[in-house]
């Protein structure tokens, strides 16, 4: 399977690039960057120590998508849209790292998913979406006397905050309680709040040197807690989840899938 990286140049992208060129089935159709980048026209196989690859690095979308059965886009909101649209029209699969997307840009990417298999996920690791279907179960089992509080930490360089993992820990736990998450978040705390409002879910967003990725869901009850983490010491594991949904999802019918989908863990 010819796999395309988006953003070939960032972290995520490279740790993708080396996931893809150590994948059983998969190989580099190339990767993209700004138009005015200087890797444009060289080979994304040599520039990233895999040699001569035949995977040329581009500065126009369009061309990546023609070169690829697939592309694994972790980069902003509206460069995934822009992906999203050309993986529709081209007939390839894509898979949706990012995260941040405003409601308007996630609709285009079900508009997408009518045409293609993609599989959209805050994250690719195997533990955290064991960790969902856990947290979904645990508030499903405890009510609202048990307060819910999810903590993160990630790298310095990291702009969206709360991440969208921990938005997605947050949904499922919303899931379990059968509440809607948007009416239960608490997202900011600052100055005299007052006392916490019973049933909300609280978030901490933690920045700072080169976390790659660390989530808690902390249930608090009167004389006990429960907290279940994950932590990731590693990119890798992301971009060897981002691949292994590529390869899974070229198989499937057109429509909009998560990475438990993938795993057969939904």
């Amino acid at each position: 399977m010819r796999i395309g990286v988006a953003g070939c140049k960032g972290r995520m992208g490279r740790t993708i690039v080396d996931a893809v060129a150590a994948a059983e089935g998969a190989q580099l159709a190339g990767g993209s960057v700004r138009p005015d980048d200087a890797w444009v026209g060289q080979d994304l196989g040599s520039l990233t120590g895999h040699g001569q690859l035949d995977a040329p690095v581009v500065g126009d979308p369009m061309e990546l998508v023609q070169r690829a059965d697939a592309v694994i886009d972790f980069t902003t909101p509206e460069l995934t849209v822009k992906h999203a649209e050309l993986a529709a029209q081209a007939g390839i699969t894509l898979v949706i790292g990012t995260t941040g997307l405003s409601d308007e840009q996630q609709e285009a990417i079900r508009r997408a998913a009518r045409h293609v298999p993609v599989v959209q996920a805050p994250n690719m690791s195997l533990g955290v979406n064991l960790l969902l279907n856990l947290v979904q179960q645990v508030a499903a089992a405890l009510d609202d006397s048990f307060d819910i509080e999810i903590t993160e930490m990630h790298h310095r360089h990291k702009k969206d905050a709360p991440s969208g993992t921990a938005l997605a820990l947050g949904r499922a736990a919303a899931e379990g309680r059968k509440v809607v998450l948007e009416q239960v978040a608490d997202r900011g705390r600052d100055g005299d709040t007052g006392e916490r409002t019973p049933g909300n879910i609280g978030f901490a967003a933690l920045r700072g040197g080169d976390v790659a990725g660390e989530h808690t869901v902390i249930f608090a009850g009167a004389g006990e807690r429960i907290e279940l983490s994950h932590k990731a010491s590693n990119r890798g594991i992301f971009g060897q989840g981002a691949v292994k949904a590529a390869l899974w999802a070229r198989s499937q019918d057109p429509g909009l899938y998560s990475m438990q989908d993938v795993l057969g863990i939904g």
